[in-house]
């Protein structure tokens, strides 16, 4: 114990190590974050998408990158009919007609993504009727149409053909531009209005209108193709990767290191039965391996945990402890606990492991990236499990949708810094902790 405390008291005399644990601390405040603020079964279905995101834009960059930009790209405007809307009603021949009306601003100088209205209506037998109107800043007004809304009904002004033909342009560009005609149409800067006439043919009859005007930059991570936003893989990838590759370098490193002790402790056919199974294995690659369960039995997260420890029990690293447990075998004070009568487990774990064990604590700190590393490899061939979002998933979905070709760069950049730090932090402690542990390297 005393060595423990002093071997963590002389951590602090370096800054890498220092630095490393600020990381390793972050990471980990992330993770428990992530868990707190978005539960398991929360994080899955927000992942899945559908609704939960119909009111984000598709592939918006992150709202902060407008700190650099002059010319700020727009936020997504959301307005509803019940809390945003200025609302006027009368009776007219048995029937009722409501006047809704939905102001924003808009004074930014590109145009918005899309231009979309959720409808949600309530009625017995006879659909309202619905009139909508466009009004600009310059007082143009223009007809978007009559519908005899749906329950429930999406209307895309961005898509609609015939709009786009009127305006010359996509209807999320044609509503806003001061100039319909231009090749290179500008945005008209201003306040606009959305009016929303319905006539009801019926007394309970209600239409309740959810406008959305979608920017490009949405959050603090952006959103994906599905409109998903990146920033719940993001947190929720770091307790994946951490457990991860926390589960497999422990997995692997504590049973190598039981397996290597009992070969070097029993010695004869064990130890050589032990020693061809590891020169086997080590001819054995394991990524190949992984691809090959993924692909033909499944992808399941902790069914790769599996293969990767089962793999790990026999690696390299029996060579390795093997040669230094060798010296400790021979070692006095394990033949006095040999003579006092002392059984091979309590050899084994009470005086063997224990002596060989600071020395590879720097080894398994920095072996944690290395499975982390891994799991992302894996997802980015499209091998990582399907339902976790993961950093490694972000990655796979920006290749497949040619993110840097289309200059969402943020879409690959956010996951790789995640990993970049995961690497650096643990690398920082392990080489910190090698200095302290392994006599060669310590300098006086």
């Amino acid at each position: 114990m005393n060595r423990w405390r002093a071997a963590l008291q002389e951590l602090k005399k370096y800054p890498t190590a220092v630095a490393g644990l600020l990381l390793i601390a972050f990471l980990l405040g992330l993770s428990a974050y992530a868990v707190i603020a978005i539960p398991y079964r929360q994080a899955l279905e927000l992942w899945r998408g559908g609704e939960h995101w119909q009111a984000h834009p598709r592939n918006a960059a992150p709202a902060w990158t407008n700190l650099f930009r002059r010319r700020k790209l727009p936020p997504t405007v959301r307005l509803d009919s019940v809390d945003n809307g200025l609302a006027e009603q009368d009776e007219l021949a048995g029937l009722r007609r409501q006047r809704i009306t939905l102001p924003f601003t808009f004074n930014y100088f590109d145009f918005p993504s899309e231009i979309n209205l959720f409808l949600e209506t309530e009625f017995t037998r006879k659909t309202p009727l619905l009139s909508i109107r466009w009004q600009t800043p310059d007082g143009r007004q223009i007809d978007l149409g009559a519908y005899r809304p749906l329950r429930r009904q999406r209307l895309s002004l961005s898509q609609d053909r015939e709009l786009a033909a009127r305006l010359g342009h996509p209807g999320h560009i044609g509503l806003m531009t001061g100039s319909a005609e231009s090749e290179h149409p500008t945005v008209l800067r201003g306040d606009y209005q959305v009016v929303l006439e319905i006539l009801h043919f019926e007394p309970g009859s209600q239409l309740r209108a959810d406008f959305i005007v979608y920017g490009r930059v949405h959050g603090l991570a952006g959103t994906d193709h599905q409109r998903r936003d990146l920033l719940v893989a993001l947190l929720w990838g770091t307790p994946i990767a951490l457990l991860f590759g926390l589960a497999a370098a422990l997995g692997t490193t504590l049973t190598t290191l039981v397996i290597a002790t009992a070969g070097v402790w029993y010695g004869g056919r064990i130890d050589a039965a032990i020693q061809r199974i590891t020169e086997v294995n080590m001819i054995l690659p394991l990524l190949p391996v992984l691809v090959m369960v993924g692909t033909l039995y499944s992808r399941s997260l902790w069914l790769m945990l599996a293969v990767v420890v089962a793999f790990g029990l026999f690696s390299a690293g029996v060579k390795m402890y093997r040669a230094m447990l060798l010296p400790v075998r021979r070692a006095p004070f394990v033949e006095a606990a040999q003579a006092y009568g002392a059984g091979s487990r309590r050899i084994i774990f009470r005086y063997m492991i224990p002596r060989v064990l600071p020395v590879l604590v720097p080894a398994f700190v920095t072996l944690i990236p290395t499975f982390v590393f891994l799991e992302a490899s894996l997802a980015v061939l499209g091998l990582g499990d399907p339902l976790l979002p993961t950093w490694g998933k972000i990655l796979n979905d920006a290749q497949q949708q040619s993110a840097l070709y289309n200059q969402h760069y943020y879409w690959v950049l956010t996951p790789a810094a995640m990993l970049m730090l995961t690497g650096l932090g643990f690398a920082l402690l392990g080489f910190a902790m090698d200095r302290i542990f392994n006599p060669r390297l310590r300098s006086d």
